[in-house]
């Protein structure tokens, strides 16, 4: 399986870091961004901490606004190593985007829930 989501949004969707922590807080991981995260502009490794360790993922945001049918125009990439943290973390910070700014994730081209998101991240931690 691919270490890669892709996350594709209206740009004025993609959320300011205070935002995307609370949405990231009312889900069921101790999960906390780098004060390091600048919407649109983040590019390359980016720090967080999960249950008190410290993980990341990358993160680029990329201008497709000729690519998508939908009104959808911005994406973000998120990448990982094999540590797991890594992978709960960039699946989190995606089911937050999914739930509260109308995010359409996929992992291989397919469609993932915030849910399915959440489950595996719980799995990835296991």
């Amino acid at each position: 399986m691919a270490r890669l989501l892709t996350a594709y949004l209206t740009r004025s969707d993609v959320p300011m870091r205070a935002a995307l922590q609370q949405a990231i807080d009312r889900l069921p991981f101790a999960l906390t961004l780098d004060e390091s995260y600048v919407p649109l502009r983040s590019s390359g490794y980016l720090p967080c901490t999960l249950d008190g360790e410290d993980t990341g993922f990358d993160l680029r945001f990329a201008d497709i606004s000729e690519m998508r049918e939908d009104a959808r125009d911005a994406m973000m990439t998120f990448k990982w190593t094999g540590d797991p943290r890594e992978e709960a973390a960039a699946l989190a910070v995606c089911a937050a985007l999914a739930k509260d700014f109308g995010a359409v994730v996929e992992r291989d081209g397919a469609p993932l829930s915030s849910d399915d998101m959440l489950a595996q991240a719980k799995g990835a931690l296991v």
